[in-house]
C-alpha cells in the first residue's frame, strides 16, 4: 500500500517553508534562504528517488536517468509526466512543465511594496510576483538535483518561468 499526501497539505506545507526562511529566519539574505529551501528538496528528492528505483536496475547513461525523472519520477510526485525534454546532447536538459502543480495557484499581493522608490506600479508587483515564485522553485530544483544525485548524476538545475503556471526546468549535468 502507497503511502500518500494530499496535495493540499503539502502546498500549504511549501509555502509555510518559504514563508518561514525568506520572511523569518532569512528574512535580510535570500540567497541563504534559496539555498535553504533547496537543500531541503535535495533531502526529498534523494530519499523519493531511493524509494522509486528500489526494484530498478542502474541506469546506463544519462538520457535513461532524465527520462525515468521525467516519467516514473515526475508521475510520482504530480500524477502526470513533463510534458516536453529537450537537450543539446552536451549535459543539458530542459524539462518543460506546462501547468506546473506547485504553481498553479500561485498569486501575489500588488499592494505590498518592498521598496521605498517610486516604480511603475504594474511593473512592481511583476518583480515581487517573480521574487515570490523563484523562491517557490528552489524546493523543486532541489527534488530533481537529489534525484539525480541519487542516481548517481551531480547536477546543477535551475527553473525558468514562462508564462505561469507554465515553468522549465533546466538541468545541467557536471562533468
Amino acid at each position: 500500500m502507497g503511502r500518500e499526501v494530499s496535495e493540499s497539505c503539502l502546498e500549504s506545507l511549501l509555502t509555510e517553508i518559504v514563508s518561514s526562511y525568506c520572511n523569518g529566519f532569512y528574512a535580510n539574505k535570500p540567497e541563504l534562504a534559496a539555498r535553504r529551501i533547496e537543500a531541503i528538496g535535495f533531502q526529498v528528492g534523494h530519499q523519493l528517488s531511493e524509494r522509486y528505483t528500489i526494484d530498478r536496475q542502474r541506469f546506463t547513461d544519462h538520457l535513461e536517468a532524465i527520462k525515468f525523472i521525467c516519467k516514473d519520477f515526475w508521475s510520482e510526485l504530480f500524477k502526470k509526466q513533463i510534458d516536453n525534454l529537450k537537450t543539446n546532447h552536451r549535459g543539458t536538459f530542459v524539462l518543460q512543465d506546462n501547468r506546473f502543480r506547485w504553481l498553479a495557484h500561485m498569486s501575489v499581493d500588488p499592494s505590498l511594496d518592498a521598496s521605498g522608490s517610486i516604480q511603475d506600479p504594474s511593473a512592481m508587483a511583476e518583480n515581487k510576483a517573480a521574487q515570490a515564485t523563484g523562491m517557490h522553485l528552489y524546493f523543486p530544483c532541489g527534488i530533481i538535483r537529489g534525484a539525480l544525485s541519487n542516481l548517481g548524476i551531480p547536477c546543477a538545475v535551475s527553473a525558468d518561468i514562462s508564462n505561469l503556471p507554465a515553468c522549465s526546468f533546466v538541468v545541467r549535468i557536471k562533468a
